[in-house]
């Protein structure tokens, strides 16, 4: 009887491993993909490495021609960077699950879209890897209204840099990249301000 006992437990324990065992392993398949490491997240890379990386990874820099691209907003309407020439257009890669692109997304209303409602600027805020029903929900949960582009197989992304967001690229009137930046610093997002308001001012 007690070797049964035995036995009986030694098969509890078992089968409460091997549950274990899958919870884990779902737990893992459930984390977003596409993104190794978010820019502003502590990790024990140095600042240098960090640094690097970055650079690896940022397929269009400063000084560059940005490469044109057309797409679907989260309206159904389409919009391509060759039709905006002649206009300041700042893209902005971002998705729903990333923490600073949530931070720099509460900016955007009043100290980008506002601000430079009256202006020959263009902001485009392309949701990165998503699709629309994803994108629909954070709107609705944000409050969110303003037009939002939709890129849910990365082909525009992918265009621009290899990983890491937020990004956004500051693009000119010519269609040069004026400024590419990675991450969200409060300070960076300030700049990238004044530096709309000077190529709108040339």
């Amino acid at each position: 009887m007690a070797i049964r006992t035995r036995k009986k437990q030694s098969t509890v324990r078992l089968w409460l491993l091997v549950a274990l065992l899958v919870v884990v392993c779902a737990l893992i398949f459930m984390l977003p993909t596409g993104e190794e490491v978010v820019v502003t997240e502590q990790n024990d890379a140095t600042e240098q490495e960090v640094v690097d990386e970055t650079e690896a990874t940022t397929l269009v820099k400063a000084g560059m021609q940005a490469p044109d691209f057309t797409v679907t907003m989260f309206d159904g309407t389409t919009q391509s960077l060759t039709a905006l020439k002649g206009k300041v257009v700042l893209v902005n890669f971002w998705a729903t699950w990333c923490p600073p692109c949530r931070e720099e997304l509460k900016r955007v209303q009043t100290d980008i879209i506002d601000r430079f409602a009256d202006k020959e600027f263009v902001f485009i805020p392309i949701s990165r890897g998503e699709e629309k029903e994803t994108v629909a929900t954070f709107r609705e949960q944000m409050g969110y209204t303003f037009p939002m582009g939709l890129d849910p197989e990365r082909k525009i992304y992918d265009q621009f840099a290899s990983n890491f967001i937020p990004r956004n690229f500051l693009i000119d009137q010519e269609g040069k990249v004026v400024i590419a930046s990675v991450g969200y610093e409060p300070e960076e997002f300030d700049a990238l301000i004044a530096q709309i308001e000077t190529l709108l001012n040339q």
